[in-house]
């Protein structure tokens, strides 16, 4: 990553130099899922603190959670997602869906 005024921004060749494909994949993936959960939350009107009285996780963890400084484990993103009407789902890496 890199700074541009003030701001990071993703830095390919300094990613591909510094992490492993495998670990450039998995932070891909954790950015599209908590993507998926911000989108969900939003579409819904839904704001973090009655996501909270939903899910029974606490308002300062999602928040953490959304803002990347936390990894979500399975279980908190299954407690925040079915409230959403959103389930986790296994599909092939080269699927659109």
């Amino acid at each position: 990553m890199a700074k541009v005024n003030g701001f990071t921004v993703w830095d390919e060749e300094f990613d591909s130099r510094h992490f492993t494909p495998e670990e450039i994949a998995e932070s891909d993936l954790e950015a599209e899922l908590i993507a998926a959960l911000i989108d969900a939350r939003d579409e819904q009107g839904v704001s973090q603190r009655a996501l909270e009285e939903m899910s029974g996780v606490r308002q300062p963890a999602i928040a953490r959670i959304e803002k990347g400084v936390n990894s979500p484990t399975v279980e908190t993103m299954i407690k925040l997602l079915t409230p959403l009407g959103k389930k986790l789902a296994i599909v092939p890496m080269n699927s659109s869906t």
